[in-house]
C-alpha cells in the first residue's frame, strides 16, 4: 500500500513542477523486454481479466505503472529478436529493412535448411550507421533513433541487448548507432550467463561485454544492468542533460539460470493452468520475470525519489517477440499453454508469436488506469519518441514506415480503426518448422478483427477473426473468401510497394507468388 501511495503522488505531481518540465525535453525511458510473452505478467493485456497464465506471474511494478498510464491491449512486434530491434532503430517495416531472422556472425545466415524453398537473400549482417551506406553487403544503413536524439539534445544511453548488427561490422556497437554510452550491448542476442559468478558467459559466443567490474560476485545480470542504468540518469541529471535510455534486458531470453533472489517461490507451486507443479525450467522463468519487473520498480524507485526528474521522464514499456512456445523450453502443450489464450509463440505468425504487453507513462498526460485498443506496431515508436521529445524536423536516409501513437496516449483511446499491421519472414527460424502452427516462411496483415497468413511454401491463406476466436482455432478463410481477397490484396500491395524479398522453389528456381497472385 505504501508504494502505491506514493505512486499516486509521483502521478499528481503539483502542477507548477509539471508546467516546468514541459519547459524542457522530456527524459525518455524504453524499457524493452526480451521474449516476454504477452501473458507473462499479473497485469492482464486480454479482455481486462486475469488469465490463469497471468496469475502464475508476479509483477508488482507493470501492476503500478498499468495504474500510472495507458495500457495498450493490440501491440505487435516482429516474432524474432533482431527485426523487431532493427525496426525500433530505424521506424522501418521488416518487409523494407530486410533484417528478417536473427543476426549474430559476419556473412552467416541463421536460417534452417529446406529441401522445399529457397530463401532470399536477407539483410544478415543488420543495420548499419548512414555513413556505412553501401560498404557493408546485405545490410541497411539507416539514420538511427538515438542519433537523432542526441543531434537534439539528448544523452542516450543503451543498457543491455543490442542484436541489430553482425559482429565486427559497425552496426554491432551500439556506440556507433548514436549512443553516448553503451553498456553491455553487442551483436550477442542472449547472454552466454547471467551469473556474475561465471562472468556472464565470458568466452562464449553469447558472452556479455562491458560488467566486467561485476565478474566473480554473486549479482543477476539484470540486477548489474539496472544498477548501472541508475547511474547513467543520475550522472544524466548532474550534467543537466536530457536523456534517453534504452532499457533493453537480456531478460527473460534463455538460458534460464537461477535468479535465487525469486525461484524458490515458483519452484513445485501448483499451477491452476497446468493442473501441476511447476517444473525447474518454469520456476526459473518465473524468477526471470519478476527479476525484470524488479529492474523496472528500480527504475520507478529512483524517479520518485527524484520528484523533478519524474515530472519530466516518460517510461515506454514493450517486449520484443513473443514469448517461447515450444515445450522443450517452457512447460506444458507445446503453442498451448505457453501464451495462452494465444495460439502459439516466439517465431510464429499466430499472436503468441507477436502480441506484447505495452504501456507508457506520461506525466501529466497519460490518464491513470486508461486501457487502449489502438493497434501498434514496433516500428511504431519511432516517431513516437520523436515526437515525444518535440522533434519535429528531422532527416533520414531511410524511408520511415512507422506512425506515432501519441494522439492515442494522450486521448487513452484508438484514433485509427483502419491501421494495418503486417509481418513479413521469408525465412526459416532454427527451432521449429511447424507451419500448421506458423512457423516457417510467412507474411501476415492483421486488420480489424481478421488476421490473414500466408505460408510460402504451400502457398496456403489462412484468416482468423481474433476478436472472438484469439486462440486462432478457427480458420474461417473458406466461408469470408471475399474477406481474404481483399487482406491478400492489401498484403501483397504492401509487400510490393517494399520491394520485400521473396522465397523461391528449390526445384525450378521459380520466385513464390505473392498471395494474390494465387487467388
Amino acid at each position: 500500500m505504501q508504494k502505491l501511495i506514493i505512486t499516486t503522488l509521483s502521478c499528481g505531481l503539483l502542477a507548477t513542477s509539471v508546467a516546468a518540465a514541459r519547459q524542457k525535453q522530456p527524459n525518455i525511458i524504453m524499457f524493452l523486454v526480451d521474449d516476454m510473452g504477452w501473458q507473462d505478467t499479473s497485469v492482464p493485456f486480454h479482455n481486462n481479466e486475469q488469465t490463469t497464465l497471468n496469475r502464475r506471474f508476479h509483477t508488482p511494478n507493470m501492476e503500478r505503472m498499468a495504474e500510472m498510464g495507458v495500457k495498450f491491449t493490440q501491440a505487435y512486434a516482429c516474432a524474432i529478436s533482431s527485426p523487431t530491434r532493427c525496426s525500433l532503430m530505424s521506424g522501418m517495416n521488416a518487409s523494407r529493412h530486410r533484417v528478417t531472422n536473427w543476426t549474430l556472425e559476419l556473412n552467416q545466415k541463421t536460417d534452417s535448411k529446406s529441401d522445399v524453398i529457397e530463401l532470399p537473400e536477407w539483410n544478415f549482417n543488420g543495420i548499419q550507421p548512414a555513413a556505412e551506406d553501401g560498404k557493408i553487403n546485405n545490410s541497411t544503413a539507416i539514420t538511427p533513433l538515438p542519433q537523432i536524439l542526441k543531434d537534439n539534445g539528448y544523452r542516450t544511453i543503451h543498457c543491455g541487448k543490442a542484436h541489430f548488427g553482425a559482429r565486427t561490422t559497425p552496426g554491432a556497437d551500439p556506440s556507433t548507432m548514436g549512443f553516448d554510452v553503451n553498456i553491455a550491448g553487442g551483436p550477442n542476442g542472449a547472454p552466454g550467463s547471467y551469473l556474475g559468478t561465471k562472468n556472464f558467459g565470458e568466452g562464449t559466443r553469447f558472452a556479455v561485454q562491458g560488467l566486467e567490474k561485476y565478474y566473480g560476485q554473486d549479482i543477476f545480470l539484470t540486477e548489474a544492468l539496472t544498477i548501472e542504468a541508475i547511474r547513467e540518469m543520475k550522472e544524466s541529471v548532474k550534467m543537466n542533460k536530457p536523456f534517453y535510455l534504452y532499457m533493453s534486458h537480456y531478460a527473460v531470453h534463455s538460458p534460464y539460470n537461477e535468479d535465487k533472489r525469486f525461484t524458490e517461490k515458483y519452484r513445485g507451486k501448483y499451477d491452476e493452468q497446468l493442473k501441476a507443479g511447476l517444473n525447474e525450467n518454469e520456476a526459473r522463468y518465473a524468477a526471470l520475470v519478476e527479476g525484470m519487473d524488479k529492474s523496472l520498480g528500480d527504475i520507478m524507485d529512483y524517479l520518485e525519489q527524484n520528484p523533478e526528474v519524474a515530472a519530466n521522464t516518460i517510461l515506454l514499456f514493450m517486449s520484443d517477440n513473443g514469448g517461447q512456445g515450444l515445450d522443450n523450453v517452457r512447460q506444458g502443450v507445446a503453442n498451448r499453454d505457453q501464451n495462452y489464450p494465444a495460439r502459439a509463440g516466439k517465431g510464429s505468425a499466430f499472436m503468441g508469436g507477436v502480441r506484447e504487453p505495452m504501456m507508457v507513462y506520461w506525466p501529466g498526460v497519460t490518464k491513470p488506469g486508461t486501457e487502449c485498443d489502438q493497434k501498434i506496431i514496433i516500428e511504431d515508436f519511432f516517431p513516437t519518441i520523436l515526437e515525444m521529445a518535440g522533434i519535429r524536423k528531422y532527416n533520414t536516409v531511410q524511408k520511415v514506415d512507422g506512425k506515432s501513437f501519441v494522439a492515442s496516449i494522450k486521448k487513452g483511446k484508438t484514433i485509427d480503426d483502419n491501421k494495418i499491421i503486417v509481418w513479413h519472414f521469408p525465412n526459416l527460424w532454427g527451432e521449429t518448422q511447424n507451419k500448421d502452427e506458423g512457423y516457417g516462411a510467412y507474411s501476415a496483415i492483421l486488420k480489424g478483427d481478421y488476421h490473414l497468413i500466408y505460408t510460402w511454401e504451400t502457398g496456403v491463406l489462412r484468416l482468423f477473426n481474433i476478436k472472438e476466436d484469439i486462440g486462432e482455432q478457427n480458420d474461417i478463410a473458406n466461408v469470408m473468401p471475399e474477406k481474404v481477397r481483399e487482406l491478400a490484396s492489401q498484403l501483397s500491395d504492401y509487400l510490393r510497394e517494399r520491394e520485400a524479398q521473396r522465397p523461391s522453389v528449390k526445384s525450378t528456381g521459380k520466385v513464390i507468388p505473392f498471395p494474390d497472385e494465387i487467388l
